[in-house]
């Protein structure tokens, strides 16, 4: 039995998550798309960009360990959570001239840039373009960096989520995105239920559907050509969950050794690892960040 739909409007259930997490927003209006952006701390800027179908508040444990020692700024992708405006065509170039603005109106200097999955391919497509507007770029689980070739399980999962979005389909989805979905539910309790409900709401949203198919058929499932990978001139690191059955270990592990850039796996993770062991993470990228990463040749190229 398919279960029913989360109760109340998309604003009241936003409010809760954002509640859950002790989370506060404002909305920027970014190249004509209204952008709901969540920021916390002080210090270095540091841009973190969620993964497909998600939103800014659904990383409020990963926000709050991070807001220790950084300027955290985490806004929802153009069309994703409350995000609105004149999306048009989510072309490459349309959604790097977004990102630009988010960095134009809230950071002082170059930020460190952290892209989650399709976050990822967002923000190694931007530094490849605006090497000079990016202090350091860490790549997690992310897209663009190989063909997408999830586990057959995790394929059907997605499809299915998509396509019927309800609270069964989003917990067999959850299931194959995180290594061990009841006990962080069970660790969670009502912030697992906040983002459960958001998340489902937002997937029956014709928008957000739309916007969503548009940044993975232009920014996220097409692979950057090696060779312009190689050419990022920002020091670059990777953080990746050791169970990640969308996007393997395997692309992590190449990726280091063939650009140099240092790989941090998170144990206990699927490709979820931010939300899984938001600790663990924090860590892990504050350790990339410090130890210093590696950057490719000096040269400016066009993903």
């Amino acid at each position: 039995m398919t279960a029913a739909r989360p109760s109340g409007a998309p604003a009241l259930l936003r409010a809760r998550l954002l509640s859950a997490f002790h989370l506060t927003e404002r909305t920027i209006e970014l190249d004509g798309v209204s952008t709901p952006v969540v920021e916390a701390g002080s210090g270095r800027p540091l841009v973190l960009l969620h993964g497909p179908g998600e939103t800014a508040g659904r990383l409020g444990r990963v926000i709050a360990a991070l807001a220790q020692d950084y300027r955290v700024i985490v806004p929802d992708l153009p069309g994703h959570g409350s995000s609105r405006g004149r999306l048009g065509q989510l072309t490459i170039p349309r959604v790097n001239d977004w990102l630009a603005a988010l960095i134009d109106r809230t950071c002082a200097e170059p930020p460190v840039l952290v892209g989650h999955i399709l976050g990822g391919a967002i923000a190694a497509r931007f530094a490849l373009r605006h090497p000079a507007r990016v202090h350091r770029l860490v790549l997690v689980d992310s897209l663009a960096l190989a063909p997408f070739r999830p586990a057959p399980r995790f394929a059907l999962a997605l499809f299915t989520f998509m396509a019927v979005p309800s609270e069964r389909s989003y917990h067999r989805l959850m299931a194959q995105c995180e290594h061990d979905r009841d006990a962080l539910a069970g660790r969670m309790g009502a912030e697992w239920n906040a983002v459960r409900d958001y998340l489902i709401d937002r997937a029956r949203d014709p928008h957000v559907k739309a916007a969503l198919r548009a940044l993975m058929r232009n920014v996220g499932m097409s692979p950057i050509p090696a060779h312009d990978l190689a050419r990022i001139a920002v020091p670059t690191g990777l953080i990746w969950g050791r169970h990640d059955r969308a996007l393997r270990v395997a692309i992590a592990e190449s990726a280091s050794a063939r650009y140099g850039w240092p790989l941090r796996i998170i144990e206990d993770t699927a490709d979820d690892a931010p939300f899984e062991r938001p600790e663990a993470f924090a860590a892990a990228l504050r350790d990339l960040i410090e130890s210093g990463l590696r950057a490719g040749t000096h040269a400016t190229g066009v993903a």
